[in-house]
């Protein structure tokens, strides 16, 4: 078995560091000034968040592709929880499902696709209602991620505690679940009325 690396021997302390701060450079300088408007201004708190949740959603992005790098070239997810400081399940869990490959629509063409991230259970419904008015309806979901795929007409989303009963209810109606039987939650999708 060959010895996995730490992740210290693969990117220097140092290196770590002035990546966190070139990071945060990046956060604060965008708009240009909001830096010192910070000190003046309440709304520049405001334009902090959605600097930071910008720079995270693009941090998830590229953690998901280095992720997906990683297994490409060979690697276990062993090795890869490892680095990640967690369990080889958990890296599994939460980078396995979220492939995004994308698939051929029905006239050959590849449907677009992206990834929603980072989203939580007191987000992610607010989020797939403004995606679906604009076309783009689930095809896969995760931990902290929804896949969606664009479409030329807008998309309804639900999720409703998952049981038989309530999958037979939501079907009557004209929705589609998601994915086959999930706990806690089923989530459906159906083209808007």
């Amino acid at each position: 078995m060959t010895a996995v690396p730490a992740a210290d021997e693969l990117l220097l302390a140092e290196q770590q560091v002035r990546l966190r701060e070139a990071v945060t450079e990046a956060v604060l300088s965008q708009p240009a000034d909001l830096r010192q408007r910070l000190e003046r201004d309440p709304e520049a708190s405001l334009m902090l968040v959605v600097a930071a949740r910008t720079a995270a959603e693009q941090t998830s992005l590229l953690l998901r592709e280095a992720v997906a790098s990683a297994r490409g070239a060979g690697h276990s997810w062993d090795v890869i929880g490892r680095l990640l400081g967690v369990s080889r399940q958990a890296a599994q869990q939460r980078f396995g499902s979220g492939a995004v490959e994308p698939l051929a629509a029905g006239s050959g063409e590849v449907a677009e696709r992206r990834v929603l991230s980072p989203l939580t259970a007191f987000t992610e419904m607010a989020v797939l209602e403004q995606e679906g008015r604009a076309g783009w309806h689930v095809v896969e979901y995760g931990t902290l991620f929804h896949v969606v795929e664009a479409s030329d007409v807008p998309w309804e989303h639900r999720r409703v505690p998952w049981s038989p009963t309530a999958a037979r209810r939501m079907a009557a109606d004209g929705w589609t679940l998601i994915r086959g039987a999930t706990f806690p939650w089923g989530y459906y999708k159906r083209p808007a009325r």
